[in-house]
This record gives structure tokens, sequence and C-alpha cells, in this order.
């Protein structure tokens, strides 16, 4: 991980039992970036440091990944719905005093950052979502290009407790299979990264953890997206979506079209890279996130941020 990125002072609150880890930094408006599937906060090692020097960074684990709790599974998975890990997202933004804030989330990260926009759109200013369609529309619009790439969406829907079984046989396994069987194989990832990706998807539970995540995705969580669409609920924050050209995302979906159906004032565009967008292009994606959240009335170069989060 990038030496810089490690002097940023790590917190750990707990919220309904469930503990949540991750680091703050910088000073300036607060900026909350959440990470995807089957990663951690660490995703941001290489645009952390920098966006710090604008901004007041609080990168969190969700819950199940990383150092964060892994709270047993319900028969609805509500435990592991969007909405749940939203409200650990928000509590973590309120220990440190920020009750108005931007997102940046990439992949299942993404997705809760669509949930809290939607469940506390009075706390999401703007939000920059990395290579996802909403989830409905995907499940929706399956194609078989999709389903191939995206195997693991399948795969960790199915009962328990066979892919659980499956994945904590060999965790190391499973996670380099998952990233190492995209456009740029593991080529993308500091070693001492994806040992530490390595590490907690072997931490007790973990198998369960993910799986619980994505079976929410395909039950509850599609549920919340018809109730909002029923009710007429559109995001009214600005949105911007990048995507990597060589992903599946963009070439399987018409992204922006589909963000548009269910956003207000939605821009964005493909980046030269694969699906994990902070390691393999963050040059680019350090650029689109300092002109956009920079156009954010609260990110003046003026605003305090949190008085401790100075590394």
């Amino acid at each position: 991980m990038t030496a810089s990125f490690l002097t940023f002072p790590a917190f750990d609150i707990e919220r309904n039992g469930v503990r949540i880890h991750g680091r703050i930094g910088g000073r300036g408006a607060p900026l909350l970036l959440l990470h995807g599937h089957p990663q951690t906060h660490a995703i941001w090692h290489r645009v952390a440091p920098a966006l710090a020097e604008r901004f007041t960074v609080v990168a969190v684990d969700l819950r199940g990944y990383g150092d964060s709790g892994r709270p047993a599974a319900d028969a609805d998975h509500l435990v592991y719905s969007k909405r749940e890990m939203a409200l650990d997202a928000l509590a973590a933004m309120r220990h440190h005093g920020f009750e108005r804030f931007g997102v940046l989330a990439h992949d299942r990260g993404a997705r809760v950052a669509h949930r809290l926009a939607a469940d506390h759109p009075e706390a999401v200013e703007r939000m920059l979502l990395l290579d996802i369609a909403p989830t409905l529309a995907m499940y929706e619009n399956t194609s078989e290009a999709f389903a191939k790439a995206y195997w693991h969406w399948f795969f960790l829907i199915q009962p328990p407790p066979l892919p659980e079984a499956l994945i904590a046989s060999d965790p190391v396994r499973y996670v380099r299979s998952v990233m190492g069987g995209r456009h740029a194989g593991l080529a993308p990832f500091a070693p001492e990264v994806l040992a530490e990706y390595e590490r907690c998807a072997a931490i007790a539970g973990t198998a369960e953890s993910i799986c619980e995540d994505y079976r929410a995705s395909a039950t509850i969580d599609l549920a919340h997206d018809r109730i909002d669409i029923a009710a007429g609920q559109r995001l009214t924050q600005p949105l911007r979506v990048l995507w990597g050209e060589h992903g599946a995302v963009g070439k399987a979906f018409d992204v922006l079209a589909l963000w548009r159906e269910r956003a207000d004032d939605v821009s964005g565009r493909a980046l030269p890279c694969g699906h994990y967008v902070p390691e393999e292009a963050p040059g680019e994606l350090l650029a689109e996130a300092l002109e956009f959240f920079s156009s954010s009335p609260s990110s003046s170069p003026t605003h305090p941020g949190h008085p401790g989060a100075t590394p």
C-alpha cells in the first residue's frame, strides 16, 4: 500500500453491534470513499493521498469486507442490504462530524452509494460512481456476454452452503481468480495491496458475508429499487459515472442512458482501463474526481474539514 496512505489514522466505529473500520486523512470538504468486491478500502491507495490535499477523505470497509464486522445472515438478507450498508457509511461520516459530503465509490460500494443517495439525499451532495449501471437494470437486461463476464453474480447467490464452502476452501484462489480474470489480469495490483485483499478474504466469515452481499442485491435490494421507481423517486444530486472501456459494464449496457432513467443530472465517460478503475487508471480518475468534487459549493480551500484528520 502506498506509504502515505498508511499514515492516515485508522478508526473503528460500531453501529448496531457491527464494527466498521476505515481511515481518515486530509483537510477540506468531506469525501467518502467506498470500495468494491472482493477488495477493501485499500483500493484507494493510489488516489487517496492526492485527494487528501484538497478534501477530508474517509475510506471505509463495507460490512463483510476488510476489517469491518461480519454479522450473521438473516433469512431475508436484510443484514447485507445496501440500505444497511448505507447506514454504516452514514454513521461513519457522522462519527467524524460530517452531515453532508461527496461520495466516490466503486463496484459494490457504488451500489451502496446509490442507496445512500436515494435514502438520505440531504447527506449526499454529489457522487462519482465507478463501473456500474443501476443494479436492477443490470439484472433485468442481463445478456449472455454479461453473464459470462460476471459469472460471480450468479454463483454467489446460490443457496448456502455451496458457494461459501468453495470460497472458504481457498480464499486466495478466489480473490486471484475473480480479480485476475478481468482485462488486465493481476498486473494492476501492487503486491502488498493484493496481499491485503487476500488476508481479509481469509478472515473467518468472509465467504458467508460476500455471498450475502450478492444475495441481498438479487432480492431485497431489487425490492427497494422497485419501490423507488414506482414512487417516481429519482436521484437529484449531480452524478458522474465512469467506466472502463475494456470492462464488461460499458460493453453490455448503455451506462449513461440507464442512469438517466434514475437520476436528474448525469454525466460520464469511459476511461482507458478495465473494471478496477482506481488501480488501473488512477491518474485519469484523480483528474475527474478533482474537477467534479471541486465544483461542489462546500469544496472551498478554506473549508476546515475534520480537525483531527490531517495525517
